[in-house]
């Protein structure tokens, strides 16, 4: 039993323990209530910052699903990009493509074509060579027979005639020389040029002293060469005095004569070491020429011969010039002749013209009159009548 104030509570009391029992379960349902209020306050406090957090979250994944859409947006515009750049990109290669292809035909072509005529130009490089070649083996066969004309004297002999006849029939008219001419004294000259007195009739004697001459070339040293040079000199003079002796002969031959030699060389050596060789030809009245100077020597002789048949013809010419003079009288004459023709064909030709004109102006006359059949004594002035008066 509880003793409550005035209140006497007796739990052997049905009622009293009934009451209790009801009351304790309300305390307890008050305090679980309770319990439950602080912990849904807790939970709400703890739920809030999950809540905030929860839409944070939601507010990101709906930007991410923004980002998200305009990242669809950006990789479809990027891939449309990619898709029209591709496009171009191939486009552009394929027109690269052509371009190279077609540079690459053109070169190819003009390669070939530059190969072709670089093949064709090689060829006919290699037939002038082949051509060049077989004169060269010509040459050398000409040569080797050349050596053997010239290691005989008088096939060397008959190669200097030969030359100074193809050099004097070049330079002179037939009539101007002749060849192998028998003089007074039984000797036979090579080349007899006709020119007229003076000087008159020179000899051209072919010479080739080619032994001195070799020696001279092949000498070894300054001894074997003066030596070889003392040689040479006196072969020339041995030509020299023979040349004096036989082909200048006074009131028949010119007061001299020429000594040709068939090779510059030759020639060049003598007046390069032996000046006083070609002063002692002065001396003899015989002139050594070369090829090259027998040319330009005979092309005077040309112009002395030409000048000498002028004054023989002069006489002629002052013939044929007055003969010419009267042509030219005559053909004034006929001139003036014909002038006074022509003037008076003129003048017929006007008096034709002036007849012409008149015999118009009177058949425009005609032309103009009125023919009527009018009375004799009615017919009005300038009006010819048809019937007879």
């Amino acid at each position: 039993m509880i003793q409550v104030g005035d209140i006497t509570l007796d739990f052997g009391d049905p009622l009293v323990l009934a009451g209790a029992v009801a009351f304790a379960a309300l305390l307890l349902l008050v305090i679980l209530v309770i319990s439950a209020l602080r912990a849904a306050n807790r939970s709400a406090r703890m739920v809030e910052p999950l809540a905030q957090h929860l839409g944070g979250l939601g507010r990101t994944v709906e930007s991410l699903g923004q980002g998200q859409e305009r990242l669809a947006g950006g990789l479809t515009h990027v891939s449309e990009m990619q898709a029209r750049a591709q496009a171009s990109m191939l486009e552009a290669m394929e027109r690269r493509l052509e371009d190279v292809q077609k540079g690459m035909a053109e070169t190819l072509h003009g390669t070939s074509t530059r190969t072709a005529r670089s093949l064709g130009e090689l060829q006919q490089k290699l037939e002038q060579i082949d051509r060049a070649q077989a004169k060269i083996e010509k040459l050398s066969g000409d040569v080797l027979s050349l050596q053997d004309i010239l290691s005989n004297k008088q096939t060397r002999g008959a190669f200097g005639e030969i030359q100074l006849n193809d050099i004097v029939s070049k330079a002179l008219p037939a009539d101007a020389y002749s060849f192998q001419t028998t003089l007074s004294n039984g000797k036979r000259a090579d080349c007899l040029i006709r020119l007229p007195n003076p000087p008159g009739p020179i000899v051209i004697d072919a010479k080739f002293p080619l032994e001195a001459y070799e020696a001279l070339v092949n000498a070894d040293g300054q001894e074997a060469k003066a030596r070889a040079t003392r040689e040479l000199g006196a072969a020339v003079r041995v030509h020299i005095k023979a040349i004096a002796e036989r082909y200048i002969i006074e009131g028949e031959t010119a007061d001299g004569a020429l000594m040709f030699l068939p090779s510059e060389a030759v020639y060049a050596e003598l007046h390069a070491r032996l000046p006083e060789v070609v002063r002692a030809g002065f001396d003899a009245r015989v002139w050594i020429v070369s090829p090259t100077t027998c040319m330009a020597t005979l092309n005077t002789m040309r112009a002395v011969m030409k000048d000498a048949r002028m004054r023989e013809q002069a006489g002629e010419i002052r013939k044929a010039l007055k003969q010419l003079h009267r042509d030219v009288e005559i053909v004034e004459e006929r001139a003036g002749k014909l002038e006074t023709h022509l003037r008076q064909a003129g003048e017929d030709v006007a008096g034709i013209l002036t007849a012409t004109a008149r015999a118009g102006k009177r058949a425009e006359r005609l032309d103009n009159f009125d023919f009527e059949e009018l009375a004799p004594d009615a017919a009005p002035p300038g009006v010819v009548p048809l019937q007879r008066p």
